[in-house]
């Protein structure tokens, strides 16, 4: 007997970044998230890793849309992934959703096997 999804593993395979207008594009101005429960799968072990990755942007003509970013990150709890392409990936795929003036993400990612790992990724239209 298979057991069906649930509404919430549903969401989350099915999660797809999306974007609004700005609304206050009369000047530039800074979001910040902060997202201290991410997770994904170390390739190598298959072990979770644990992070908190931050996002830092200046929007120019759209923005994130919160939902949908929330169910973005949660894809990566299962996926295999290094720390160094995660926050790439992250940076990559909002830069391509929004434009931004400037972007940067940050992962901090847990102590693994004696070592303390951050990866910081920045892009710029100036």
């Amino acid at each position: 007997m298979s057991e069906e999804k649930l509404y919430g593993e549903k969401a989350i395979e099915e999660n797809q970044l999306e974007r609004f207008e700005n609304r206050t594009q009369v000047r530039k101005y800074k979001v910040n998230f902060e997202i201290p429960e991410f997770t994904c799968i170390c390739p190598r072990s298959g072990f979770p890793d644990f992070a908190t990755i931050k996002i830092e942007y200046w929007p120019d003509k759209y923005c994130v849309e919160l939902k949908s970013l929330k169910l973005y990150i949660n894809g990566f709890r299962n996926e295999k992934v290094f720390h160094e392409d995660v926050t790439n990936n992250i940076m990559d795929d909002l830069v391509k959703l929004l434009d931004p003036w400037s972007i940067t993400v940050h992962g901090d990612f847990n102590v693994r096997g004696n070592i303390k790992t951050t990866v910081t990724a920045t892009h710029s239209k100036e």
